[in-house]
This record gives C-alpha cells, structure tokens and sequence, in this order.
C-alpha cells in the first residue's frame, strides 16, 4: 500500500480525499479517516503535501502488516466521516503489540 493507493481507495469510498491520522491509545492503534478533506477550506495543506502525508501514512500501515486489513475495512463499512465523527479502523498486531505498549 502506498499514498496514492490509499487516496484512490478513500475517495472511490467516499468520493473525497479525506484526511487520514494514526493514534494509539490504550495499547490498541488505529487508522482514523477525518472529516476534513483535500480542498476544503479548514484543511490547508498542498495536494503534495496530502500525498507526502498519505504516503507516510500507508508506510506505517504497510509496515504493521495491516494494509489488507485496512482495504478490507474501508471497502465493507457502511461508515462515513462526518463533521466530529471519524471512521475508526482498529489494526490487529497480534504480538506485534507488546512493541506499542511503551
């Protein structure tokens, strides 16, 4: 998986190039896709600077193991960011946890 890979997916998805953020929390970390969007006016940054950040984004994913897990996600949920609502993608780590937890 890579930046454009991970754009293409979102916005054949949701029709919007949306923002995508990782988090960890409680152990546990996740691929949160925003509500803002590329072109909105609130999200002020570059399309090369989205792409440099999706890309960065989808090296992270790749190297957990997770980009199935993530495609699979987005292409069967029936959510959809909204304004203060992002759709949360939980990344299984098997073992791979224990890393996380610092």
């Amino acid at each position: 998986m890579n930046g454009e890979n991970l754009r293409r997916l979102i916005q054949e998805k949701w029709g919007k190039s949306f923002d995508v953020q990782l988090r960890r929390t409680q152990g546990k970390v996740f691929v949160l896709i925003m509500w803002k969007y590329l072109g909105q006016e609130s999200f002020a940054i570059t399309e090369t600077q989205y792409i440099a950040h999706l890309d960065d984004i989808a090296a992270y994913i790749s190297a957990l193991g997770s980009g199935d897990q993530v495609e699979q996600f987005i292409r069967n949920t029936r959510e959809k960011p909204r304004v203060g609502k992002a759709v949360s993608i939980p990344i299984d780590l098997g073992m791979r946890s224990l890393e996380w937890n610092v």
